[in-house]
């Protein structure tokens, strides 16, 4: 069984006495009822709303106008968990039952963003429990494909990845029947301890909006709606619920609201997910400013709000302010609490036609009405193979100083080392995941529930198998958190007897990282449980020695305590062994890393002194498959830093004041977070300071090497074109990552800004000429910057400077243009 994960304090604390009074309200007609509702005397029997000849917004105007009030009641929010009409045997708790005489489909669910994770099918079992709460999170939930991380498709760097991410996505989403994927998460890795980073894309706003374009356009090319989240300025676990963000309009626009922005005018994106925080004293599913003044007046959104689950508190300033569907159940949008806000004039009737209109609209596009409730076999098979694909691409190799990798495919001795109270070197590793919980067991939303994973060791095997080495030996060396005892293989030793095991062997792979899962942020806190902290961190959880037993819970002194794994020291002992084999430590020796995000590095790990690092995020189901690809070379790393690696001590959480994370409460007593560092987050911030990290935004190196030459910038009479040649000096197939950077002529802007990025394959002694548009209307403003007055992007006039390189620390000048 898996654990039933404590997704947040809120969310589900209040659950069982809120569906009970739903139900109750529904014995008496409610819009909570959770069976399809019955024809009014007047139903009518011609449907012009389901011509397919007609235009999706025609349809929806037909469909509401022959609505009774009771009807459009109940489809403007969530039913209470209960059996899916056109599925039988499915229980669920994600869905807007349907109404067959108007022939509205019943409208299901499915959480994300790794994957199809908690949906609209649970056990019938649950059916017969008091409390059917169960069924949010309820381990029989349908099975699928345990994609890498939303953070690893980022650090491809290639959009054409996540489209095959959104592609696998949308077709296991059609093979469930399901409609709506609540992703893509579009929140910036502002805090490297961001308990949710992993769903998201990392710390540059722009390549976020290009991961999240792709995702969702192929995600809704295959009929399902996509749900851009969580509006906005989300960036914390740590009192997500109460907390005010208070962030600089300026700043808003240009970082926080910009991949969504960019989600919404490019990807065409049908809906937007609003979330639990405050911005700057609003709650964001009642902020008119966001829903109305931004998102339709400003960007020009056609698509439906819908609230993330329990995050609304009020009846009639959410749906004016733009919410059009409230989840999980009726709660603040109850028949009677709707009705006493009629009654009292404070909506219309018109609201309500309003809200519904714009879901229907994307529904009909979506062909959501067209066809059949019918569930379809999955192919697994399929779905691990593009999972084992996009891993690859995802990985980012860090250093490789002594030419450690690509390990020869003819080793005979093989260990595996990683700490026994972590998940790295003995599980498939995705969000959430602990020792002896399977895949599935933990991740928050992002929760996905895989027919099979492969572990370490049995990937490392599986591979040297294909490559012709079925003799070699893979060993499995597990460490105590005091570094004073040790396993191999099951058996139990000593730590001297493990480190002269990585003596002996041929190969080293050492494995170690940071989970993390929704519900916290990985830092402790001397008082408080996430809900009133008032006191201050005592550990950020940026490195690779904390741990939690429980990752979705916040960690204080007598609640889930903090502990210290020692791995850096594990590391470093490893390291400084004196090897038996013709190869030094530093010549056989890998770090795998799996990560939420950016981690703290040791000074001593960084450099020739060090092992090789690679980095592969959650890489999920196909872990073992994915790092053993590349630690033997059947694939040559491509992928770069999505986020800033800063050395331990020396990045931008050791370096910010309690009211920048994790916040302080206000006069009022509610929880404040100001992100008072402006435009200077992520790389940004290390090029404001003067600080070097141990590894730059864009870095990650290949099995071979690259010049990038003769950059160069032509003006054209609409854009900009920035060409330059990309040749491949080593001696193996691989690719590169050409990156452009600008530095806009305004006061307070960072030295620069990505604003475009193509990732090209070039065969050994090959060139390729890389062109890359700069286009002052692109959605992402690459010129521009917020005008507060205007409440609009403007081009500020002077010099701007062009840079291309392969990271965000490795540029060279390719020109300067006017305006």
């Amino acid at each position: 069984m898996r654990r039933a994960k404590q997704v947040n304090e809120f969310k589900f604390a209040v659950m069982a006495s809120a569906i009970a009074s739903v139900m109750l309200a529904a014995c008496g007609g409610s819009g909570g009822d959770s069976t399809v509702s019955q024809a009014p005397p007047n139903a009518p029997t011609v449907k012009p709303w389901m011509s397919k000849e007609l235009p999706p917004e025609q349809r929806a105007d037909l469909l509401v106008a022959a609505m009774s009030l009771q009807q459009k009641q109940q489809q403007l929010v969530g039913s209470v968990p209960g059996v899916v009409p056109e599925l039988p045997e499915c229980f669920g708790a994600r869905h807007v039952t349907g109404i067959a005489e108007l022939e509205i489909p019943t409208l299901r669910i499915t959480n994300g963003p790794v994957g199809i994770g908690q949906n609209d099918c649970v056990s019938l079992e649950l059916a017969k429990a008091p409390n059917p709460t169960a069924a949010y999170t309820h381990p029989s939930s349908a099975k699928a494909t345990a994609l890498p991380s939303a953070m690893g498709v980022a650090a491809s760097f290639d959009p054409a990845v996540a489209t095959q991410f959104g592609e696998v996505i949308g077709t296991e989403a059609n093979n469930l029947a399901l409609h709506v994927f609540e992703a893509p998460g579009v929140n910036l890795a502002r805090i490297p301890v961001l308990g949710r980073n992993f769903e998201y894309f990392g710390e540059d706003p722009y390549l976020t909006g290009v991961m999240a374009v792709a995702e969702t356009r192929a995600v809704q090319n295959k009929g399902v709606i996509a749900m851009a989240k969580h509006y906005a300025a989300n960036e914390q676990e740590t009192n997500r619920n109460t907390l005010d963000t208070i962030v600089d309009e300026q700043v808003l626009h240009e970082l926080y609201l910009l991949p969504f922005e960019m989600t919404v005018k490019d990807g065409q994106v049908a809906s937007i997910m609003c979330a639990y925080n405050y911005v700057n004293g609003q709650q964001s599913c009642e902020n008119k400013y966001l829903l109305t003044d931004v998102l339709r007046n400003q960007w020009g959104f056609k698509g439906y709000v819908q609230s993330d689950f329990f995050a609304t508190k009020t009846t009639s300033p959410t749906l004016l302010a733009g919410l059009d569907h409230l989840m999980p159940m009726p709660l603040q949008w109850a028949p009677n609490l709707l009705n006493a806000a009629l009654t009292a004039g404070e909506i219309k009737v018109s609201d309500i036609d309003t809200a519904l209109k714009r879901r229907y609209t994307q529904m009909f596009k979506l062909g959501i009405f067209d066809r059949k409730i019918v569930q379809t076999p999955i192919d697994y098979a399929a779905g691990g193979a593009k999972a084992r694909a996009i891993g690859v691409e995802s990985a980012v190799l860090l250093q490789n100083d002594n030419k450690v990798l690509p390990f020869a495919p003819t080793v005979r001795d093989v260990v595996v080392i990683g700490k026994a109270s972590q998940v790295y070197a003995r599980q498939a590793v995705a969000g959430g995941v602990m020792v002896g919980q399977p895949m599935g067991a933990g991740g928050g939303s992002s929760d996905v529930v895989p027919t099979y994973t492969v572990a370490p060791v049995e990937g490392i095997r599986n591979v040297l198998r294909g490559l012709g080495n079925a003799s070699a030996t893979v060993r499995l060396v597990l460490i105590d958190d005091a570094n004073q005892g040790a396993s191999i293989d099951g058996t139990a030793t000593s730590y001297a007897a493990a480190l002269n095991a990585a003596a002996g062997a041929d190969a080293v792979v050492i494995m170690a990282g940071t989970i993390a899962e929704e519900g916290a942020d990985r830092a402790s806190f001397t008082t408080g449980q996430g809900v009133t902290v008032t006191g201050s961190m005592t550990a950020v959880g940026d490195g690779l020695d904390w741990y939690v037993a429980r990752p979705s819970a916040i960690s204080v002194e007598n609640s889930n305590k903090a502990g210290n794994s020692n791995t850096v020291a594990m590391i470093k002992d490893i390291m400084s062994a004196t090897s038996t084999t013709s190869r030094p430590m530093t010549g056989k020796t890998a770090l795998v890393l799996k990560d939420n995000a950016g981690v703290a590095m040791d000074p001593a790990l960084v450099g020739s002194a060090g092992p090789a690092i690679l980095e592969t995020w959650f890489p999920g189901q196909e872990d073992g498959h994915i790092v053993a690809d590349l630690l033997f070379g059947v694939k040559n790393p491509s992928g770069k830093l999505p986020v800033t690696f800063p050395f331990a001590g020396r990045g931008f959480l050791n370096n910010i004041s309690v009211n920048q994370f994790p916040g302080v409460n206000n006069a009022a007593g509610q929880p404040t977070v100001n992100y008072a560092e402006g435009l200077n987050m992520g790389y940004r911030w290390y090029d404001a300071n003067n600080v070097t990290p141990a590894f730059a935004f864009g870095h990650g190196l290949s099995y071979t090497t690259f010049e990038i030459a003769s950059p160069s910038v032509t003006t054209t009479s609409s854009a900009y074109s920035v060409k330059t040649t990309v040749r491949n000096t080593g001696t193996v197939n691989g690719a590169e990552v050409v990156q452009v950077y600008l530095t806009v002529p305004a006061a307070g802007q960072p030295r620069k800004r990505l604003v475009g990025f193509q990732k090209v394959a070039v065969a050994p002694g090959a060139s390729k000429e890389v062109t890359i548009t700069i286009d002052p209307n692109a959605t992402n403003h690459p010129l521009s910057i917020y005008d507060k007055t205007a409440k609009r992007f403007v081009i500020p006039s002077g010099t701007y400077t062009v840079h291309v390189g392969n990271s965000s620390s490795n540029l060279q000048a390719a020109g300067t243009f006017t305006r």
